[in-house]
């Protein structure tokens, strides 16, 4: 069954291994979701949600404390007999020696972090969510232009590398280039990162394979970044008709989401990195309430009205 290793949420959200005999790559989470098990630590597990992985917090902790040790054996026995895939303890509680035993003998990690266990179940569920989420891969390029991700998609050899170069030498941030891995965290939100194998590197034609964080620095790439444009370049052909207004915004689907979407024709003169940069202010421009087409049309409208002739004062 397809899932996140442990290993990765363990090495992402700092965790220490209670159980170092364990290797954490052979144990994976399935479900992008927690569970507090006082009620199981108190005996009842109807609709008990095995899968998840558990947390152990001061509730949890002060519940066990009440018990004798033997008490204790006897809930721990039941509590992991379930095939867990984890158990976290929180706020710096460690498992005892007799817990430890209980957990090799149904191979069950225990894992602990320092943190508060409210703060850390936020951050864990959308470490989950995130590393859960459905993915695809697109082939294209992603940067992050004034805060605002570009994904710049098109045919083989149109220029996407060349325009993120250039976006790059203005200052923004690339995320991947070639392909891009999307993941759907929410019904909201599309993030894309960069396939480990290609993170940072850029192909250009002519001249090869080049590292974006070795020559710029680190200010110039970015690990993940959320997308929320994309730009589709295409040849320029002669007679096709064009939006020059932009009244209506069209959309692209990735991953059951719609995205907005603007097409760029490609003609020898056009300075592809000035106009993602436009377009990407002229996207958060509208995310805030401003339309630039709606105004002039607006304008047009109330001229039209008036009486008067469009241009005049």
């Amino acid at each position: 069954m397809a899932g996140a290793k442990l290993s990765k949420i363990a090495e992402r959200m700092g965790l220490k291994n209670f159980t170092s005999k364990m290797d954490l790559s052979e144990h994976k989470v399935i479900i992008p979701d927690i569970n507090r098990p006082a009620l199981q630590l108190n005996g009842f597990y109807e609709h008990f949600e095995k899968d998840r992985l558990q947390l152990i917090g001061s509730v949890e902790h002060a519940y066990m404390d009440t018990k004798s040790e033997q008490e204790k054996i006897k809930v721990y026995d039941e509590f992991f007999s379930h095939q867990l895939p984890g158990v976290i303890y929180c706020r710096g509680f460690e498992p005892e020696p007799y817990v430890l035993d209980i957990a090799y003998k149904y191979n069950v990690p225990l894992l602990g972090t320092d943190r508060g266990t409210s703060e850390f179940m936020a951050e864990l569920i959308y470490t989950l969510g995130e590393a859960l989420a459905p993915m695809k891969t697109i082939h294209g390029v992603l940067v992050d232009v004034y805060g605002e991700g570009l994904l710049i998609i098109g045919e083989s050899g149109i220029g996407k590398s060349e325009a993120a170069l250039e976006l790059i030498r203005r200052g923004h941030r690339l995320v991947a280039d070639d392909v891009v891995e999307i993941r759907k965290i929410n019904e909201n939100t599309l993030m894309g990162t960069s396939p480990a194998t290609t993170k940072y590197l850029i192909e250009l034609r002519g001249i090869g394979i080049i590292d974006v964080k070795s020559l710029y620095g680190v200010e110039c790439v970015k690990e993940r970044q959320r997308i929320d444009l994309v730009i589709r370049l295409q040849e320029w052909e002669s007679g096709t008709e064009y939006d020059r207004l932009g009244l209506n915004d069209e959309y692209t689907e990735i991953l059951g989401k719609q995205v907005v979407c603007h097409s760029l024709p490609i003609r020898p003169g056009r300075n592809l990195a000035v106009i993602c940069e436009t377009a990407a202010v002229n996207h958060r421009q509208k995310k805030m309430g401003y339309n630039a087409a709606q105004e002039l049309y607006r304008r047009v409208q109330e001229n039209i009205t008036s009486g008067g002739r469009f241009g005049e004062k």
